[in-house]
């Protein structure tokens, strides 16, 4: 692949995700989806254009060749949210380098992605959201593991946890106080306060744990099995046993506990900002979106969070 792109090309590729990794914290998993998703723009244009672009070049790309990509991504199954990813990220590059070189790139900046209808994951309703935490430990083959399991599913409940934010703690948060500081995407930090029910969790669990946890001040809180982190998998695997037992839709999976903390929190009448603040989201209408709750009442809770002057 990396034969068909152009080596002055290549070579910027490395260094804007080496600047990502650098200076934006952005994790190995973004960093491989954006050389990824970059890469097979500029093989793209090698095989449309006939031959492998440069830097200088791109800025002679036309609308026509930007629609071109867009449909053959399509064409080979690539769905309209994950082409929208995609072209952010071959935008996000462009824009970089176009600050760099001194280029005019707006023909790939102002290209426009598919529509799509975002999905969001149900809440559950607050007494099945309980039910969950209650009883996702009830099935461990081990006290530990049933203890980490909620654990992880209280933190999630109740702090608005992402699953990836969870397993992420690790013996230097220990031992825990009122607060979290959590880093989030883009390596961003926020404090979430910890309730007493989610620390006591957490607590108990590092008791039981077969392993030193506290002690190691590197490695991660949860556990699996064998001693090595926790893999999200089993986190969803626990969830599904708990939801098949209490009869629940294949949509409460860990991520629709993070999402039921935002909607509950907004339903008793919640400060968006705060919210926002709480979930680690860059923008409020991000947090909009997520909660996902009736026009009427999140227009309610905006105008409170913004009166007019």
């Amino acid at each position: 692949m990396t034969l068909a792109i152009n080596p002055a090309l290549r070579e910027a590729l490395s260094d804007w995700l080496e600047r990502l990794g650098a200076l934006d914290a952005a994790s190995a998993h973004t960093l491989r989806a954006y050389s990824t998703d970059v890469s097979d723009f500029l093989v793209f244009l090698a095989t449309h254009l006939g031959g492998a672009p440069g830097p200088g070049a791109l800025a002679s790309i036309t609308q026509a060749d930007m629609r071109a990509f867009l449909a053959h991504e399509r064409a080979r199954g690539v769905s309209a949210r994950t082409l929208a990813r995609r072209l952010s990220a071959v935008k996000s590059f462009a824009r970089w380098l176009a600050e760099r070189d001194g280029l005019d790139l707006t023909v790939i900046l102002s290209a426009r992605a598919p529509r799509y209808r975002r999905s969001l994951p149900r809440a559950l309703s607050p007494d099945a959201a309980r039910a969950v935490v209650e009883q996702i430990g009830q099935t461990s083959r081990a006290d530990w593991i049933g203890a980490r399991d909620v654990a992880v599913a209280v933190l999630l409940y109740g702090c608005g946890l992402r699953i990836s934010e969870a397993l992420g703690l690790t013996g230097a948060d220990l031992p825990l106080q009122d607060s979290l500081r959590i880093r989030g995407k883009g390596g961003k930090e926020r404090i979430v306060p910890l309730l007493p029910a989610a620390r006591q969790a957490v607590e108990r669990y590092v008791e039981l744990a077969p392993w030193p946890i506290a002690d190691d001040r590197a490695a991660p809180i949860f556990r699996g099995a064998r001693g090595g982190p926790l893999n999200p998998r089993l986190v969803a695997r626990a969830m599904e046993q708990v939801r098949h037992g209490l009869g629940l839709p294949a949509s409460a999976t860990p991520h629709a506990l993070r999402h039921s903390f935002a909607t509950h929190l907004l339903a008793a009448g919640g400060d968006l900002r705060a919210i926002q603040k709480l979930l680690g989201h860059a923008s409020l209408s991000t947090t909009q979106v997520y909660t996902s709750v009736d026009t009427a009442r999140l227009m309610e809770i905006y105008q409170k969070a913004h009166p007019r002057a």
